[in-house]
């Protein structure tokens, strides 16, 4: 049996058993998703084999891949036979990448995500913003996602460089206590008689469709789950609003706007697919080849002093000129001022 009083960075992947003392760099994570960071080149599925067989052990006791693990649990990895070179694809090597950064001290890093990258891999992406950022800063001893944004949506993404920094951060978000703000722009008519605030509190279901593609959608037996969407600009056909989370379910937004027959410009999940294709032509007026949803905006306490925060991503090019464009067609020439989050 081979101990490992700390996780090592390289491969546990090997024909004897390994037993791992996990510390800070692996506390809070899912099991799953260490048993992928440290068996290196042993199949996803093969992963998801061994933890549903029972063969990875916590703490000698069974768990399931949603376990997230607490420092100094010992976990047992079953010997796995790494597949040889000549057996396996090669991999491409995840390239370092640099991202804008909002804020960042010994606790926190934040940056504006552009969209169009995932926030992590898997699912048919190699890789996402934390493998990059991960390749950037070798000597990073920690470094985990505190939160998800959608591939296609961009802006304020947070991630812990302290066990302690995430487990705070876990909390505020379970407690509902940060302020997540968010500009959509819509197609389709904001309600006269809703005022300039609508609040949805539709109740949201996770489904897998035929092609095992992740999808949600309104259902009565659902997730709990509060939005709340602010007018702040109207258009013939379109509107710019904020949307505030009460609750964090996956695609809550999106599927929040569509039940209100308001898809979100260019969202290709739950969308108005021919305009979207309408938009993304060369040329188009008004045009836009993204989904327009951005996070600009989040309020927490600071996961060390408890000192209010206040995080803000401007939002970005192509949809400030979405907005100028949508302004120009309904004053004739003049754009007016667009939200600069």
């Amino acid at each position: 049996m081979k101990e490992l009083g700390k996780i090592s960075q390289k491969s546990v992947a090997s024909d004897q058993v390994s037993l791992i003392e996990i510390d800070d760099s692996a506390a809070g994570q899912r099991i799953d998703n260490f048993l992928l960071r440290v068996c290196k080149g042993v199949p996803k599925s093969h992963i998801y084999r061994i933890l549903r067989s029972g063969e990875v052990r916590v703490n000698k006791g069974r768990i399931d891949a949603q376990y997230r693990l607490e420092l100094g649990d010992l976990v047992r990895v079953p010997p796995i036979r790494v597949a040889q070179p000549n057996e396996a694809v090669a991999q491409a090597p995840v390239p370092a990448a640099d991202f804008h950064i909002i804020f960042e001290d010994d606790h926190l890093l934040v940056i504006d995500k552009p969209a169009g990258v995932a926030v992590h891999g898997g699912s048919g992406v190699a890789f996402g913003v934390i493998e990059q950022i991960r390749e950037a800063r070798p000597q990073a001893k920690f470094l985990e996602l505190v939160h998800r944004l959608d591939r296609e949506t961009s802006g304020i993404l947070m991630l812990a460089k302290k066990r302690a920094a995430l487990v705070n951060l876990h909390e505020q978000i379970r407690e509902n206590k940060m302020d997540k703000r968010y500009y959509a722009c819509v197609h389709g008519e904001w309600a006269s008689d809703w005022g300039r605030r609508r609040a949805v509190k539709e109740p949201l279901h996770k489904y897998l469709t035929a092609d095992g593609e992740r999808r949600v959608r309104v259902q009565a037996d659902g997730l709990a789950s509060h939005t709340v969407f602010n007018l702040i600009e109207r258009w013939p056909e379109y509107a710019l609003l904020e949307a505030e989370l009460k609750t964090g379910r996956t695609h809550q937004i999106r599927v929040h706007l569509q039940h209100l027959e308001l898809p979100i410009v260019g969202d290709a999940k739950y969308g108005d697919f021919a305009l979207n294709k309408a938009l993304a032509r060369a040329n188009a007026k008004p045009g836009l080849k993204r989904m327009f949803l951005h996070a600009y905006r989040l309020k927490l306490a600071h996961p060390a002093t408890g000192a209010p925060l206040q995080l803000e991503a401007p939002l970005p090019a192509d949809c400030r000129g979405f907005i100028a464009q949508l302004n120009e067609l309904r004053n004739g020439s003049n754009p007016e001022t667009t939200p600069h989050g």
